[in-house]
């Protein structure tokens, strides 16, 4: 594996794993949290360095913020940019185990 720069690791903050994001899986989609000021080349260039594959497309989409309250207590989520990966043919991502 290549040297990957320190950077890579402020663009991707964690992967996604919900019950949409492995139903993705099986279209060879991966789904990132990323850092809000990532733009999609940034995105496709951390991807392929820190995990060795190739990168066909980068979607990205922001979750707005909003206020939930539980028990009487109100909370306020934060906005989170997301980014969806499709990876070539042939390429493929395991995020249940880790870096």
């Amino acid at each position: 594996m290549s040297t990957t720069d320190p950077r890579h690791y402020d663009v991707i903050v964690s992967p996604v794993i919900t019950e949409k994001a492995t139903i993705a899986s099986d279209r060879n989609q991966v789904m990132f949290k990323v850092a809000k000021h990532a733009t999609k080349p940034q995105i496709k260039e951390a991807v392929e360095k820190l995990f060795d594959v190739k990168v066909k497309s980068v979607n990205t989409h922001i979750r707005k913020g909003k206020v939930k309250a539980v028990r009487g207590s109100v909370g306020e989520q934060s906005e989170v940019k997301r980014a969806v990966v499709t990876l070539e043919e042939g390429h493929r991502i395991d995020v249940t185990t880790g870096l």
